[in-house]
């Protein structure tokens, strides 16, 4: 298994993915942006599949507006924290939470009245008929007419990384990402100096839209989740309440905008099947 395999980078990572989404006025966009589309979109009651949901921040928010939920991650860790955080918040009788992988969920076809997979988890499988294979499970598992809802990590977000805080060890990575958005430990190895990051898949707008309806799905809307604010976390960090405000009002009216969700460092798409 590989140092940058994706279930041991989040057993690793541990609490820290809980405290992710509110660390700082972009992730915070992030969470803020894909809830808008989920209480738009969701129905008004039913179970819900997490995929790929981690310690269950998006788990929480979904029981605390009456859903049932089950929470699935390929970390034990996450699962265990998921666990933690519901009992925690005193739902633990609405949200169930175990280890599992979204190329092979273990559910009944057509048995979820809605379905996530946010954050990135899809951008964690790297191998393209594997994510083909991904984006049919969470279709097969939804009823019909079910809201599923998608974010991956966009192909920009890695690039501006590396010129921003790694080039000088990283620079090489960069020709072969544009490419064709693929970040292995073979790559790593090959092409820069140091540890890398969990392996991904990082995608262009177009590319998302055509896998998913590849799959199956109706792709209703794709969404920038932090648009024109992507990699501006210590410059906001810094700033005034009103200045962080009208950030966030520019990065909601111009969400939808299909230039600004291929800039986004992470993209929603909102799909019916």
């Amino acid at each position: 298994m590989s140092d940058m395999d994706p279930a041991r980078y989040y057993d690793e990572y541990g609490e820290r993915e809980w405290e992710r989404l509110e660390r700082d006025p972009v992730t915070r966009m992030e969470f803020a942006n894909t809830v808008d589309y989920l209480d738009r979109y969701l129905p008004d009651s039913g179970r819900v599949l997490d995929v790929g949901g981690a310690s269950g921040r998006y788990a929480l928010w979904l029981a605390e507006c009456n859903y049932d939920v089950t929470l699935v991650d390929v970390s034990e860790t996450q699962v265990e924290l998921a666990r933690e955080n519901a009992a925690e918040s005193g739902l633990e009788d609405v949200i169930s939470a175990e280890q599992g992988d979204v190329r092979d969920l273990r559910f009944e076809n057509e048995v979820f009245d809605a379905v996530c997979c946010l954050g990135g988890p899809l951008s964690h499988v790297v191998d393209d008929d594997e994510r083909a294979t991904a984006m049919r499970e969470l279709r097969r598992v939804a009823a019909s007419d079910a809201p599923v809802f998608v974010s991956v990590i966009s192909r920009f977000a890695p690039l501006r990384d590396i010129m921003k805080f790694n080039l000088e060890s990283s620079h090489g990575l960069l020709a072969p990402i544009t490419e064709d958005g693929k970040y292995t430990a073979e790559r790593v190895a090959e092409h820069a100096d140091g540890e890398g990051w969990a392996e991904c898949h990082f995608f262009r707008a177009d590319e998302f839209e055509a896998e998913l309806e590849d799959a199956g799905f109706d792709v209703e809307q794709l969404v920038g989740l932090e648009g024109v604010a992507n990699r501006m976390k210590p410059e906001l960090a810094d700033a005034s309440d009103e200045a962080v405000e009208s950030v966030r009002e520019v990065v909601r009216m111009l969400r939808e905008d299909r230039a600004v969700v291929d800039f986004s460092e992470h993209m929603l798409a909102v799909c019916r099947v």
